[in-house]
């Protein structure tokens, strides 16, 4: 078991936090949990989860990921809907990387009763 601290921010060890959503022993009961698990994500390298955890009609065919983008951080700016009662949600968030950052509102439903990130939206500075 590791014990290093989650990427997502929060302050749980990666392994009990978005690792077990990672290993597909859990699922991320929230958009936002989704959310900063797919952020970890990108951090890991995990590909596959991100693929998985992709809304089937948005979803691209291939996914390429930077091993040259080093993530540095996660922001959460606002949420609206994403708990267990909603069938939608959105999350705006701040993603720091060297050299820069990305800002996004990202929006979520539920399919088969599982979250899923559908798309995102860049908000203007």
């Amino acid at each position: 078991m590791t014990t290093r601290s989650c990427p997502c921010g929060l302050p749980q060890a990666y392994d009990v936090c978005c690792g077990r959503f990672h290993r597909g022993t859990a699922a991320a009961p929230t958009a936002e949990a989704l959310m900063r698990s797919r952020y970890s994500a990108f951090v890991v390298g995990d590909g596959a989860y991100l693929t998985r955890t992709w809304h089937p009609r948005t979803r691209p065919a291939r996914l390429d990921l930077d091993p040259g983008v080093r993530w540095t951080g996660l922001e959460i700016l606002a949420t609206r809907d994403g708990s267990a009662f909603h069938r939608t949600g959105e999350v705006e968030f701040r993603a720091s990387f060297r050299g820069g950052s990305l800002h996004e509102v990202s929006r979520f439903e539920r399919v088969e009763g599982a979250w899923v990130y559908v798309d995102g939206e860049f908000p203007e500075a």
